[in-house]
């Protein structure tokens, strides 16, 4: 049986998982992406040649490999088009090998305006979200009145879905001379794109199934991370889908058989962008410095990600819940020139140390990280490919981070560039 991979975030997203899907599709057939919307960013440098992709998975990089976007993923048919241009601009050709779910739902330009419009309205409860208008698609989807790309073959349909639109958010849309807010012009510009998306537009969960009983080998895609998870992350400061192992299922019409081996993509420190707990963030020059030093700041909308030390807690929740069998360590090089380096090994709560991520947000938010101090290593690792050549005190933390895991460690980045990297 051809071996597949599943490649999940295991922080807050921007681990690196666009480098790692990259790395890893040179050994599959097929790329899937299940979830997510253009919120998300991957980055790959190949060569001198950096490429940043929100929708189209990133394996299309790879000459002669399939890639598929599946239904889990709301799609921006303006901004995926606009990538489209961006591939043919880079000399990439993507025609008969991208493919994307008749069942995927639309981001349309009046979910950006909701989204923009609501994130105003929370005042200093914002959630911080990119504004892409991913949460109002999938409140859309959650809803029923969603406009899929199978929509756009049926212009009458269409149509009245779109007046639809209009009635349920009159509250939006009522005096509002932003033109997201005009739905006649949504109308026509998705007409001039419905040729385009039909001749991409296929059943991915049945091309995957084929798939699947030709031996074919597929790389499953997901976005954001874990602790993003509608459900089983920092939940209301989280995305709208499930970016754990159960959105790879749904996003895609997949049976967990077909999932293989689970990857989970961590950084070798943690950051996150936007609002909500963050135990190990560093208000200080330590923060500074990992933000200085790693070029952190979000490939989506540009904004400085808040950073901190390894939260081992955390991690072992994402492991648990996604089944993960193996991690690949991303950015071990920006932890270099630390004399010291903490990783968090448990919480305190009121007075008492816990081991697990408490799902109560007002918890988690008053939590204070236990830290052991390892010695860094004070030396270079970047672009060094075998693990024997690492520094000593650099193989005794990635050490630390696999047995208190307790997985196996596939991957250690120590780069951007693609061939910076140790496989293990």
């Amino acid at each position: 049986m051809a071996k597949n991979r599943t490649i999940l975030g295991c922080q807050w997203g921007d681990e690196g998982k666009g480098k790692i899907v990259d790395l890893l599709a040179a050994d599959a057939d097929i790329i899937a992406r299940f979830q997510g919307g253009a919120n998300a960013g991957h980055t790959i440098v190949v060569g001198d040649k950096k490429y940043v992709l929100h929708l189209i998975p990133a394996g299309i990089i790879h000459p002669g490999k399939i890639c598929y976007v599946g239904n889990g993923v709301v799609l921006d048919p303006f901004g995926f088009k606009e990538e489209l241009d961006l591939l043919t601009e880079w000399g990439i050709d993507y025609q008969g090998r991208l493919f994307v779910s008749a069942a995927a739902n639309l981001v349309l330009p009046y979910h950006k305006l909701i989204d923009a419009v609501d994130e105003k309205n929370r005042g200093t409860s914002s959630l911080g979200t990119t504004k892409r208008g991913i949460g109002p698609a999938y409140v859309d989807k959650v809803a029923r009145n969603g406009i899929r790309i199978a929509d756009l073959f049926a212009p009458e349909r269409l149509l009245k879905r779109l007046q639809y639109q209009k009635n349920i958010k009159n509250s939006y849309f009522s005096g509002s001379d932003d033109p997201r807010a005009d739905i006649d012009r949504t109308y026509e510009e998705l007409l001039k794109l419905a040729p385009l998306y039909k001749s991409m537009a296929v059943d991915v969960s049945l091309e995957l199934y084929k798939a699947g009983q030709q031996n074919k080998s597929i790389l499953f895609e997901g976005a954001q991370g874990t602790l993003l998870d509608v459900d089983l992350g920092t939940y209301p400061f989280a995305t709208s889908s499930n970016t754990t192992i159960g959105g790879a299922l749904t996003g895609l019409g997949i049976s967990p058989k077909a999932l293989g081996e689970i990857v989970g993509v961590v950084k070798a420190y943690t950051t996150r962008v936007g609002t909500g707990p963050f135990p190990t963030e560093l208000i200080d020059d330590n923060g500074e410095k990992l933000r200085a030093i790693g070029d952190e700041y979000g490939a989506t909308t540009g904004r400085p990600r808040r950073c901190g030390w390894l939260d081992l807690v955390a991690l072992k929740h994402a492991i648990r819940i996604n089944g993960v069998d193996s991690i690949a360590i991303t950015k071990l090089d920006v932890l270099d020139n630390f004399e010291e380096i903490d990783i968090c090994i448990a919480y305190e709560l009121d007075g008492e140390k816990i081991s697990e991520v408490p799902l109560d947000l007002a918890q988690l938010s008053i939590v204070r990280p236990v830290y052991q101090t390892l010695s860094g290593w004070n030396s270079e690792t970047t672009g060094i490919t075998k693990f024997d050549k690492l520094p000593e005190n650099a193989k005794k933390y990635l050490n630390f981070m696999t047995e208190s895991l307790n997985v196996n460690l596939c991957i250690v980045s120590t780069g951007a560039k693609r061939k910076e990297t140790i496989l293990v």
